[in-house]
């Protein structure tokens, strides 16, 4: 007997014949799974569109900045004007790349000029403004000089962060930085002078010598200083200035070596030199790279590179010179071992980095808080030493903890992160391994291949101590977070 289609068809519930396929009813889609679905796949905007320039602002200082609404294309140069003027102070007092970008997106935006790109080298700053129905402008400014005034940095970025707060108008912020600008430095230049001698002798008595051979290393840092400033008076090349400081630090360690003391050559090179290094330098130049600016990176590379072969000049001049007068040839180059008790070293840590801070001109009110930091980064290193962590991971490790203190201090000061963390970071001694290299592969080309392999093991650890300050500062974000808040409810009580 044969089935009726029909009866098949129907929305009857009986159930269907032995042998048939059920139908099953097609499924009705889920619009919030496939929006899901799709957002997991493609991503919240689509993978080709260029980022909004405002959107660099997010995890820095200006991330909560207050669009001033007004005429902004009809003063357009205004405003691009004083963003190139601010840029180029804060690269004369050290301000890194990242910051100085930043702080001209954090103006220009709060200004009401959203539509520019910046461009940033070591040396210059473009920036274009390219209205959508207006004709473009692009400026530049070139940077001439540069300078150590960390107070004026501070004094800066206070300066951005009440523009970025809506709490300044432009041509108030005009005459802020004009004050800046023309404003005198913290220190005189005598106290500069001693600050530096006192930090080369609190490093001698870091690295292991003895008081004795403090008072040679303050000395010929005085003398050294004095030398320097009447060569920047005819306008010698900073190479030249530097080729010549070493010299003289190599010359008393020789004739000390000459006249029997008991001093060690090395040490008293080393704590003489380290204030010619270019510690700081290099580990701008690696933050600079991580954060997305080559160029500037590569220059910052080349200067700090070109300041290592005036001090390897300068003292390998100095040895020739001794050894043509009879003095054995002397190995300044020797790695040196802290054999000072903590108990010892860390108050001579405290004064060196208030001498380092003097000496960068910083504001008074971070002179404490910046020799807190670099206590607790060297108390870090310490124990990274003495747990086995090696030469590599305890700077590191040290650079973290500096990252992340200094971002906390700086911003709840008011003040940027490098000036915290620059200063903080020297006893890491970052320079003298580069240096040591570089004087083994000059003096001692049979050893050439040790000197390579140094350079590379100090590029390490270099790349490390900066990744840490960076990886610190990132850290930190979350902790400063509702900073940039705060000083926007300050200024709408004002």
């Amino acid at each position: 007997m044969s089935e009726n289609p029909k009866d098949r068809d129907s929305g009857s519930g009986t159930a269907p014949a032995a042998g048939m396929i059920p139908l099953v009813p097609a499924p009705r889609p889920n619009r919030a799974a496939r929006n899901v679905l799709r957002r997991l796949v493609q991503g919240e905007a689509p993978p080709t569109a260029p980022m909004n320039i405002v959107d660099r602002l997010a995890g820095s200082p200006y991330a909560n900045l207050t669009i001033q609404v007004g005429k902004a294309d009809e003063s357009a140069r205004k405003t691009i004007d004083f963003a190139l003027r601010l840029a180029e102070t804060m690269f004369r007092y050290g301000a890194g790349a990242l910051e100085v970008e930043t702080s001209i997106i954090a103006v220009t935006a709060a200004l009401g000029l959203r539509n520019i790109e910046v461009d940033i080298t070591n040396q210059s700053v473009i920036i274009n403004y390219a209205h959508r129905d207006g004709v473009p402008i692009t400026l530049l400014r070139v940077v001439r000089s540069w300078t150590n005034n960390y107070a004026g940095l501070v004094e800066v970025h206070e300066l951005v962060t009440d523009v970025v707060s809506g709490g300044v108008t432009r041509e108030e912020a005009y005459r802020r930085l004009d004050t800046i600008i023309k404003r005198s430095k913290p220190f005189p230049r005598w106290l500069v002078s001693v600050a530096e001698a006192v930090f080369a002798a609190a490093v001698v008595g870091v690295i292991g010598g003895s008081a004795f051979g403090m008072l040679v290393a303050l000395l010929t840092i005085l003398l050294a200083g004095q030398v320097a400033r009447g060569l920047g008076k005819w306008r010698v090349p900073d190479f030249f200035v530097t080729a010549i400081s070493s010299f003289i630090v190599t010359v008393v360690a020789v004739l000390c070596f000459i006249l029997h003391v008991p001093l060690s050559p090395s040490v008293v090179v080393a704590g003489g030199i380290l204030l010619l290094l270019p510690s700081g330098r290099l580990v701008s130049a690696v933050q600079d790279a991580i954060n997305g600016f080559p160029v500037t990176a590569a220059g910052r590379f080349l200067s700090a590179f070109l300041t290592f072969g005036a001090i390897v000049a300068g003292i390998a001049v100095a040895l020739v010179t001794g050894a043509l007068f009879g003095a054995d040839r002397l190995n300044v180059a020797e790695p040196i071992a802290a054999s000072q008790p903590l108990y010892v070293q860390l108050p001579l840590v405290a004064l060196a980095t208030v001498a380092i801070c003097i000496a960068e001109q910083t504001a008074v009110k971070l002179l404490l808080p910046t020799m807190v930091v670099a206590v607790a980064g060297y108390v870090a290193y310490f124990i990274g030493i003495e747990l086995g962590l090696g030469g590599r991971f305890a700077p590191a490790l040290a650079a973290v903890l500096v990252g992340i203190l200094a971002r906390v201090i700086a911003l709840r000061l008011k003040a940027p992160q490098l000036v915290v963390a620059v200063p903080s970071i020297v006893f890491l001694l970052v320079g003298l391994s580069i240096f040591r290299a570089m004087f083994v592969m000059t003096l001692t080309p049979e050893d050439s291949v040790t000197g390579a392999v140094g350079i590379f093991n100090a590029l390490i650890i270099i790349l490390a101590v900066a990744a840490g300050v960076v990886l610190g500062d990132n850290m930190a974000r979350p902790l400063t977070r509702g900073q940039g808040r705060q000083d926007r409810r300050r200024n709408r009580r004002r």
